[in-house]
């Protein structure tokens, strides 16, 4: 492959902003620094008035994923075009074992589903719903292929959640192995007795998806998921974060110098719990969970990413036609397919919403958009920065780009949008994955099955 220099443009990376040229050679970068001569490359890309950018990482994704009956809409082709088309480069995917197989199943099958369909290179983490005979070796295994990070849920009974003690087992098997553990942190056991109550009282609406999971039940989780990290010795991290209160228990935590992470996503940012309230079962389209809250939560979990006692923005992106998929649950919320669209527009909405706004710095954006999710999950430096050996994973951002949210638009493969009709200031015009051109303008130039398969590494005492 050809030598490509991005010329003129501002390179922002989680701890500068720099007018700089990069010029990449084959899959990575080559060099950082102004003036480059033009003729160290075959092919020139002009960057004047914009941004060079790592790309993004999504790293909390469900493609082709199986829930109620139904699969999640975009598969590994569709879901990760889109997200190229909004400046996202890498995903993490969440392979699920199922109850009574081993690990390695889980992975090969989800192998299957990327394999010549992913567009962008992708990493798995492991949902654990099963540790058996086999499974804490189950778990050295999956590290030893890349797998470095391992879902446990304690919502969900019957269904994926699992007791204290196997939470247990596998923090403190990841002492060993050096893997993070990831918490879905809510308490499904009182959820399950607030569900049953609701709809003995004929209560079968969309807002009683979030009536029945309030924010104390998850803070009560996440509080327990620490306590059960800090006695094994481990870091955690908690995926999806919604509220103020859930907020609390990770920044008392990290006062206190525990390696406690958590994620948070545009949808608990930006929208609230009235969404669920929409007539003619439109409220279906914003059952996910954790739910929405009230809107005076979104200002704490902005603080919370500006003062770092949130590393990540990801999306939990898992999207359900609302035509043929989320309306198979009209009488029943509890048969709402559980997920809404978001890997395309993460990166527009954090930086209008967030940058534009002031909320957050631009090394700020790029540091829980992309470097962060690299260096928690085992991708850094070859992921998430702008510096000579990384790969060529570039996005070239026009801060000056009108854009409007909209599913007559968007390259997910759903027929809404959660945020249809949002306006934005600030979207992708070039990407790059592994220095290959994928999306020019509203062009796509990449092809499926181009993504690799990302081996990341587990990082043991690093964190500590």
């Amino acid at each position: 492959m050809a030598n490509t220099l991005i010329r003129n443009g501002t390179v922002v990376t989680a701890h500068e902003t720099k007018a700089a040229d990069v010029l990449i050679e084959g899959e990575r970068i080559k060099e950082v620094r102004a003036g480059i001569p033009p003729d160290s490359a075959a092919t020139i890309i002009d960057a004047a008035g914009m941004y060079v950018m790592p790309g993004g990482i999504d790293a909390h994704t469900h493609l082709d994923m199986p829930f109620g009956g139904t699969n999640s809409a975009d598969d590994f082709e569709t879901g990760t075009r889109a997200a190229a088309f909004g400046g996202t480069t890498c995903i993490v995917d969440f392979a699920i074992q199922a109850r009574g197989t081993r690990m390695r199943d889980a992975l090969d099958t989800w192998w299957k589903k990327a394999e010549g369909r992913a567009c962008i290179d992708y990493g798995l983490h492991m949902i654990v719903t099963d540790l058996g005979a086999c499974g804490l070796e189950d778990m050295d295994d999956m590290v030893n292929e890349g797998v470095a990070s391992f879902k446990l849920f304690m919502a969900y009974p019957n269904v994926l959640m699992v007791d204290d003690a196997t939470i247990f087992k596998a923090l403190s098997r990841t002492a060993k192995n050096g893997a993070l553990i990831c918490m879905h942190a809510e308490n499904g056991s009182v959820i399950d007795v607030l569900i049953a109550r609701a709809l003995a009282e004929g209560k079968t609406a969309p807002i009683y998806h979030a009536l029945t999971r309030p924010p104390r039940a998850e803070s009560e989780a996440v509080h327990r998921a620490i306590a059960m990290a800090e006695i094994a010795g481990v870091p955690v991290y908690i995926v999806h974060l919604t509220s103020e209160d859930a907020l609390h228990e990770v920044r008392e935590a990290r006062d206190r110098g525990l390696p406690a992470f958590a994620e948070t996503c545009p949808q608990y940012l930006l929208l609230s719990i009235e969404e669920l309230e929409r007539p003619n079962f439109e409220g279906a389209k914003y059952v996910f969970t954790p739910p929405l809250r009230p809107k005076e939560h979104q200002p704490k979990l902005w603080d919370g990413l500006k003062h770092d006692h949130l590393q990540v923005v990801s999306t939990d992106h898992c999207p359900f036609c609302f035509a043929d998929q989320k309306i198979l649950g009209k009488d029943d919320f509890t048969k709402i397919p559980n997920g809404g669209p978001g890997i395309e527009n993460r990166l527009q909405l954090i930086h209008h919403y967030g940058v534009n706004s002031g909320k957050l710095s631009l090394n700020r954006f790029v540091e829980i958009t992309s470097t962060a999710p690299a260096r928690i999950f085992g991708m850094y430096p070859r992921k998430g920065e702008i510096a000579p050996g990384s790969d060529a994973d570039l996005v070239i951002w026009d801060p000056n780009a009108a854009y409007t949210i909209s599913a007559k638009t968007h390259h997910m493969r759903v027929d809404y949008s959660m945020f249809e009709g949002f306006a934005c200031r600030g979207n992708a015009r070039t990407v790059l994955s592994r220095g290959e051109v994928i999306v020019d303008g509203n062009r796509f130039l990449g092809k499926p099955g181009r993504g690799r398969y990302l081996k990341r590494a587990a990082r043991g005492g690093a964190w500590k």
